[in-house]
């Protein structure tokens, strides 16, 4: 639909159309060698190009408005996971697969669009039973995220009601019915399940660590129920229990840590007579042996919060030892406070006002171990470069700007997740001293400053090596705030606890001077997952070089040894490894440098994920809430044709979006013909009978 609009009162439309008949009449009046007839066709056309023209100077306005009609959708959503195929024979699936194809060809006969999801928020085109995993809410909630603002009329679900990841889906907000079809197998087995097994991932050489087995019996009572732990075969520890009429037993084992590494340890329960699910009766842990803690010891003159920022970033490490010590407050043991005695001090507040920690900082600066120098607003700015930190500021007024962090993309000695800069530019100020300072021309920075919307060439927070051992300065305080900000707007403190956990690890991490470098991007990987090793090669000035070939050989806990090699090249010094089963892998990487072969070897471990074994007994007491919370219905697989019944009675209502655009008439072509049809019709009239 069409329409004209004006910039200026339509009124003066009569206003153009009196100057187009004066012009004509003024022009035409006088006798011409034509004839009458001729003249008054000569005389329309001269008023209506004048009318058009003088139409034009009020900046008339083209309005068009377009509707479009959505159709409704149904999306059908399947539940992909293993469990389903555990109690489903292929021919079963197959039917079902067929059945659903029929359902959704009955809508679209109804006028509705349908489409094929997966719990992961993929479409498909035939369901495949294989997922390691069932997170049923977060599947319907990548279906109401991928169709909002759209015309989705409703989901229909298949599934069998378990669910073994994420939150349950009947206590979250749906908009749209949800109609649930249950598939799979409701009968209560008889069934020994390995709930659960707990343990410390990280143990210390020559230490007992402990580790718990949870057993789940379903339809047994009165049992005598055997619980083994054993390592490379050989069976470490036995433990055996009456059940009497409990559910749930707890079996606790004490093993020593004798071997440094990756260890894997199996957990086994006996099987019972009856039992017809056996696959979750065992299962494999790794731990990971390590000499001891690595210890952070941090020294500030009193409390603050970004200490307990820092405390909960360190402390998710089992590697880390974190001590706190703040004289007359929460003091640490003398000998964590001598030379050598940690791998990092930090100093907060670093030098203080009133010299609670600055006999501590004198002892502690010059030894060998890395620090971490945090500046705030009870530093002594006038005596930082007294003490030998070569920071040096121009004006100490006691002023302060509000900064927040940008990442120096041009950092190499760690990387981060694409996404962080986005998190750091949402996080509130840090307070840093006003003004400029000078830093060591030897440091790297690693976060900007930026002021307001203005990135500045200033550190934020930089390292700079200082013989075996490497210096960081924060400059400013409030970090806090980031952490808690990154959790309300996220949930979780992903990226601060990336960024300061990595630089406690790298400055707590002697200076590696190997030419190549190679290894796992994490110590452990999911089976679904690729593993992915990076390695590195440097030149005499230290500086990354590319071209060399990197030989990789990987051997599992079999000894068997699969072989690759790439070249490492600007964006591809990653190489990825897929299709590795559950185990401790060890791995030797070698290139060849100035001609010698240089080789760095390395483990890994690859998880299975097991998650689908635990519980084959479809619940379909969930499957009938969410649908009757939602305003859908629940059928059994058996009576899906009444579901296409059901649904093909309602009601196809297509969703219309208007749409308006605004385009000046004098920007149409069909207006510049218009004229240009005119005038050329009238001059050559005019022309013709000799009126030129």
């Amino acid at each position: 639909m069409q329409r004209l609009i004006f910039e200026s009162s339509p009124l003066y439309i009569f206003l153009c159309a009196v100057a187009g008949l004066g012009y004509a009449f003024v022009l035409y009046r006088a006798k011409h060698t034509w004839s009458k007839q001729v003249n008054r066709v000569l005389f329309g056309l001269r008023t209506l190009l004048v009318f058009f023209l003088a139409m034009l100077l009020l900046g008339p306005v083209l309005k068009l408005i377009t509707n479009q009609f959505e159709k409704p959708t149904w999306v059908y959503l399947v539940d992909s996971s293993s469990s389903v195929a555990e109690v489903l024979d292929s021919a079963n699936r197959v039917a079902l697969g067929r059945q659903v194809n029929a359902s959704r060809e009955g809508m679209a006969d109804q006028g509705y669009e349908t489409k094929l999801f997966d719990l992961t928020g993929s479409e498909i085109t035939e369901p495949v039973f294989n997922a390691p995993s069932s997170d049923i809410n977060r599947g319907i909630q990548n279906i109401v995220q991928q169709f909002e603002g759209r015309n989705l009329a409703g989901i229909v679900l298949l599934s069998d009601g378990i669910y073994n990841s994420g939150a349950s889906p009947v206590y979250a907000p749906i908009r749209v019915p949800v109609y649930t079809v249950g598939v799979g197998d409701t009968t209560a087995r008889v069934d020994l399940v390995l709930k659960n097994v707990a343990f410390n991932k990280i143990a210390y050489e020559g230490n007992q660590f402990p580790v718990r087995a949870q057993v789940l019996l379903q339809g047994l009572d009165n049992q005598n129920v055997s619980v083994s732990v054993s390592k490379e075969g050989k069976v470490l520890a036995t433990l055996n229990r009456d059940s009497q009429n409990k559910s749930f037993l707890d079996f606790d084992f004490q093993l020593e840590a004798n071997q440094k590494g990756i260890q894997r340890y199996d957990v086994l329960v006996r099987p019972l007579t009856g039992e017809t699910n056996l696959r979750n009766n065992a299962t494999s842990i790794f731990i990971e042996v390590v000499e001891g803690k690595k210890k952070i010891v941090l020294i500030a003159p009193a409390p603050h919060p970004d200490i307990k920022a820092l405390k909960a970033v360190v402390e998710k490490n089992s590697n880390y030892e974190f001590v706190v010590h703040i004289p007359g407050v929460a003091e640490a043991k003398p000998d964590l406070l001598k030379p050598g005695a940690a791998e990092l001090f930090v100093f907060h507040q670093v030098i203080d006002w009133a010299g609670k920690t600055t006999s501590l900082f004198q002892n502690l600066y010059r030894s060998n171990s890395s620090v971490l120098l945090m500046i705030g607003s009870n530093s002594n700015l006038r005596q930082l470069a007294v003490y030998q930190v070569p920071i040096q500021f121009e004006s100490i007024g006691g002023q302060w700007d509000d900064v927040t962090p940008v990442i120096n993309s041009a950092f190499r000695d760690f990387s981060f997740s694409e996404n962080t800069n986005g998190i750091f530019a949402r996080y509130p100020p840090a307070d840093v001293p006003f003004g400029k300072f000078t830093w060591p021309s030897s440091a790297t920075i690693l976060l900007y400053q930026r002021i307001g919307s203005i990135a500045t060439d200033r550190p934020l927070l930089m390292t700079w090596p200082d013989n075996n051992r490497k210096i960081a300065v924060l400059i400013g305080e409030g970090i806090w705030r980031w952490r808690l900000n990154e959790f309300a707007d996220t949930g979780n403190t992903v990226a601060f606890d990336e960024l300061f956990s990595k630089l406690v690890q790298y400055l707590s991490t002697l200076e590696d001077k190997r030419k190549f470098r190679s290894f796992p991007l994490q110590n452990e990987f999911s089976e679904t997952e690729p593993v992915i090793i990076e390695s590195q090669v440097y030149n005499d000035l230290f500086e990354l070089v590319y071209g060399n070939t990197v030989k990789l050989e990987v051997r599992n806990e079999q000894n068997e040894a699969f072989n690759y090699s790439y070249v490492i090249s600007p964006g591809g010094a990653r190489y990825r490894i897929g299709g590795l089963k559950e185990g401790v892998y060890r791995f030797k990487a070698s290139t060849v440098l100035s001609d010698k072969t240089e080789v760095v070897t390395g483990q890994f471990l690859v998880r299975a994920q097991n998650l689908e074994a635990q519980n084959l007994t479809a619940d379909f007491g969930l499957l009938r809430t969410l649908a009757q919370q939602t305003g859908g219905k629940f059928y059994k697989a058996a009576t899906i044709a009444q579901l296409n019944t059901d649904l093909q009675q309602v009601k196809a209502a297509s969703l219309i979006h208007t749409e308006e655009t605004f385009n000046q008439l004098i920007n149409q072509k069909w207006v510049f013909f218009l004229l240009l049809a005119l005038i050329s019709a009238e001059w050559f009239t005019r022309k013709y009978l000799g009126g030129y």
